[in-house]
């Protein structure tokens, strides 16, 4: 009959006792009756070549892992700026209609619904008459010399530009205020 004792053994008739080589242990005896010493120089060069496989496919595993991660998350966005992008003449559309004061009853909870919804998946909105130009973010339609402006500066926005995270999917399209040259506001005084 086997029993099991509280440290989880079994004993009894029937088990085989545990085989505990002499001469390994803790105690730092590498010998074996018997077994050669070049056979247990043998024998460890396997266990440690097969050590460093585990430790490298381990390895391989974990970056596999954070690669096919990586892959996934670019895949992810990848989709989702093909949907933003082909939505852009619609929020477009939107915003001509708000800016003429024609979004109102059903179709403005749509409208805003649409919105929310390209706001939750990261899609920005910039671009507004005032910002300074900068030709990473704006598209330069027209330019235009304008007296007391110190830099150049977006004067009107045609349309709006917009970001998914760090990225541009749309520059905006704008007029740009450019600040008169020293030499035209010289010839307006002597004139």
């Amino acid at each position: 009959m086997t029993e099991f004792v509280p440290d989880g053994e079994a004993v009894g008739e029937g088990v085989e006792p545990m085989f505990v080589p002499q001469g390994v242990g803790p105690s730092g005896g590498n010998t074996l009756p018997g077994v050669p010493a070049e056979r247990l120089a043998e024998l460890e060069a396997l266990v440690s070549e097969r050590t460093d496989d585990l430790q490298r496919l381990g390895a391989e595993y974990v970056n596999y892992k954070k690669r096919v991660d990586r892959d996934r998350t670019v895949a992810r966005t990848s989709g989702a700026e093909s949907v933003l992008v082909e939505l852009l003449p619609v929020l477009d559309a939107i915003g001509f209609a708000r800016a003429h004061d024609e979004l109102n009853g059903g179709f403005k909870l749509v409208a805003d619904e649409l919105e929310k919804v390209t706001t939750k998946h990261g899609l920005v909105p910039f671009g507004a008459k005032g910002d300074p130009f900068d030709p990473r973010l704006h598209d330069a339609l027209m330019h235009m010399p304008m007296p007391g402006v110190l830099v150049t500066t977006c004067s009107e926005v045609m349309q709006l530009g917009y970001l998914l995270g760090d990225r541009v999917l749309r520059p905006a399209r704008v007029a740009v205020a450019e600040p008169e040259s020293r030499d035209a506001a010289a010839s307006d005084t002597v004139n």
